[in-house]
């Protein structure tokens, strides 16, 4: 009794920055693998054991992880500080994936035809649940403050990443929040409008636009979702000021497009690719350097004198401090599942291209993305101030520094 009392009594002087180290080096990782989890230079993490060794009382890192196997009851010690969870002690409870937009968008999309592979090979089932609202961000904050214990991930893309923490205010989380799992696929913008639109080509699309001013409504899936990024490229590029609407979503968005009730947005190729094909919309321009094969019919936006170049970006994340025996778990099946041929052939379909294996690790994935910060977010804060907006990019536009 009174040496479960120490432990406690140990267990309550650690900080939480100590605790969290004690459950890394407890599943086996190096000094070296803890400084990229916790974003840490190797010797500060040295610095940090040493001081724990001291309050403690142990003398090396075994003696340390049995200390912790027998130290305090999960009051004390709680789940989200980085609980001791190993691939071997993860079982195999559904999965639940976070779509932070309505189904049917582009995210939702691409996050069922990647999780129905990804759950297979881990044994787990693998649950979609759609959470819209804010651009994507009700649905992000709500993993952020999620366990760290590998059951719930984010379907996240560029606008939660990128556009987000420039485009919305009293943002509720941060990049930082989180820890890549990998890069999925990525999909090309282009430019639709209602299938009567009057205008025949990208030209007399910006012409007709410059003339009508805030009398053409331009839809987006929310303040600082992808398509609003897309919204606010394309409109500084053309110089064209339409009136922006906002929608919880880009599926509700394209709704009311096909239903005549706005004139145009900027969307993925991958959320739109059906309807062009089936007519119910009219297709512009698509941002890339060259024409795709599914819809060689559509041009580019640099055909037209536009230099619009864009291609929104998606991937699986887990909250961070998520143990990397499960995120390395994750990641494998991520990738062996972007490597199934029946994948490949359902991305392919919808105008989306599966993310090159050279990016895909959660190493690779984060340096992707922190270039992607450094890119967009100026970017993103001259077509805001040429939108009349205010810009700035605030705090929480700081790069992702998990995993090296």
């Amino acid at each position: 009794m009174h040496g479960q009392l120490e432990r406690e009594h140990h267990a309550h002087v650690l900080t939480p920055r100590e605790r969290e180290i004690v459950d890394l080096i407890s599943v086996g990782l190096s000094n070296k693998e803890v400084g990229r989890q916790l974003d840490l230079q190797e010797g500060t993490v040295k610095v940090h054991l040493h001081n724990i060794y001291t309050k403690v009382g142990v003398a090396n890192r075994t003696a340390l992880a049995l200390w912790r196997l027998h130290a305090t009851p999960v009051s004390i010690w709680p789940m989200h500080a980085g609980a001791p969870l190993n691939s071997e002690t993860w079982d195999s409870r559904s999965i639940n994936v976070v779509v932070p937009f309505p189904a049917g968008g582009p995210s939702d999309v691409v996050a069922r035809v990647v999780s129905e592979q990804m759950g297979s090979i881990l044994g787990h089932s693998m649950v979609i649940e759609n959470v819209g609202g804010a651009g994507g961000t009700i649905g992000s904050a709500r993993v952020a403050a999620a366990p760290c214990d590998g059951y719930t991930l984010l379907a996240a893309s560029m606008g939660s990443h990128v556009a987000a923490p420039v485009l919305t205010s009293n943002l509720k989380y941060d990049p930082l929040d989180f820890i890549p799992i990998g890069f999925t696929v990525q999909s090309p913008v282009v430019i639709v409008a209602r299938k009567d639109f009057p205008a025949n080509n990208l030209r007399q699309f910006v012409q007709y636009l410059k003339r009508n001013g805030d009398r053409v409504k331009q839809a987006h899936g929310g303040i600082g979702a992808s398509s609003h990024m897309a919204c606010l490229l394309f409109n500084a590029q053309a110089s064209v000021k339409p009136n922006l609407v906002a929608y919880r979503g880009s599926a509700p968005a394209l709704n009311d497009l096909i239903d005549g009730h706005i004139d145009f947005l900027c969307e993925q190729v991958v959320s739109v690719a059906p309807q062009i094909a089936a007519g119910t919309i009219k297709a512009y321009a698509i941002f890339c350097d060259d024409r795709l094969r599914t819809l060689p019919e559509v041009p580019t936006a640099k055909e037209a004198g536009i230099d619009c170049e864009m291609s929104i970006w998606a991937g699986v994340f887990a909250p961070n401090g998520t143990p990397r025996p499960i995120v390395d778990k994750l990641a494998v099946a991520l990738d062996k599942s972007l490597d199934d041929p029946s994948v490949k052939a359902k991305v392919a379909e919808l105008g989306g291209s599966i993310a090159p294996k050279s990016v895909r690790t959660p190493a690779k994935f984060n340096r992707f993305v922190n270039s992607e910060i450094i890119r967009w977010s100026p970017v993103l804060s001259a077509a805001l101030a040429s939108a009349g907006a205010p810009h700035g990019i605030p705090k929480h536009g700081r790069f992702l520094q998990l995993t090296k």
